[in-house]
Parts: C-alpha cells; structure tokens; sequence
C-alpha cells in the first residue's frame, strides 16, 4: 500500500504537462495581482502556479518553483478549468465547528457569571461555570477555554466596579 502511493505520486509527477493557456485578459489580471502586492499570500501563490503553468512547466516542477505540493498545483489547475479565475484564486469556506452557544445559552452563561458564586467558593471559575452550563442542560458538552471564549464576546468585567456585580 505504501508503495503504491508513492508509484502513484512519481508517475503524476513524471507526466508532460497538458497544454495550458491563460486568456490575455486574465493573465494580465494576475500579472498586475504579482505585482501590487496587496493580495494574501495564499492568492499570490495559486496566481504563481497559474502563471508557471501558462509558461509550460510541468506540475512537479511548478510546485517545486512556488514552494507548494504538486497535489496543489493539480488542484488549482483542476478548479480554474473547472470554475475559472476568480474561484482558482480564493479559498473555498472554511465553516469549522458550529457554535454551541445560542442566544439564551449566551445570556445564560452572563447572568451566571454574574451572580452569587456558589457556597464555599468566592468567584466562577470557568470550570464551575463550564460544569453548571451542563447541568443546567443548556450545553451537551463544554470545555472551559469555550466558556472562556463567550465570555470575551461579552463586554463583561467582572471585577469591575462599574459593572454592578463587585461589592464596593
């Protein structure tokens, strides 16, 4: 198997390129993109790949030049015949791993952090507060660096004396 995988790799990588050609248009497009400079990184490297690939250099030796894998090069060639330019140089969304804090659990966790700290303690730590979310059923599940997290969102101080919530 791990043979195999790296015949693969060689044999696409050992292949001639296929004819590329970029329209005028759009080859001056990335050409002006190179040379402004006000384009993330990740966009002027995928217009480098493009434009190795318009003066005929093979995969292999296009991803050696810009300094990515050739798996990329493929990639960027694949989504600009596939969806063009513009798609070629952005990067697709990245949505991660939704929220598991709604509204009410939002406002739950402030109204929490803000009240009387539970018998035997003098403050909510993040693991007390983390702890009670759970037990309240209004998370499943909840680290403390999360809960650490909303309450960063929130304009809240807690050892503020203007915040209403420390003894003056």
């Amino acid at each position: 198997m791990f043979m195999e995988k790296y015949y693969f790799l060689f044999s696409i990588m050992a292949r001639p390129a296929r004819s590329f050609s970029l329209p005028a248009d759009e080859l001056a497009q990335l050409q002006q993109m190179l040379t402004k400079g006000k384009q993330s990184v990740r966009s002027l490297r995928r217009a480098q790949v493009l434009l190795a690939l318009q003066e005929g250099k093979t995969p292999a030796a296009v991803a050696q030049l810009v300094g990515v894998s050739p798996a990329m090069v493929y990639n960027i060639r694949n989504r600009y015949l596939a969806e063009g330019l513009n798609v070629a140089l952005s990067e697709k969304p990245r949505p991660g791993q939704p929220s598991k804090f709604d509204k009410a659990a939002q406002a739950h966790l402030t109204a929490l952090a803000c009240s009387e700290a539970p018998q035997g303690r003098s403050r909510w730590t993040l693991r007390l507060l983390a702890d009670r979310l759970v037990e309240l059923r209004l998370v499943e599940s909840i680290s403390h660096q999360a809960v650490g997290e909303q309450l960063k969102k929130t304009p809240l101080s807690l050892g503020s004396s203007s915040s209403g919530v420390s003894p003056k």
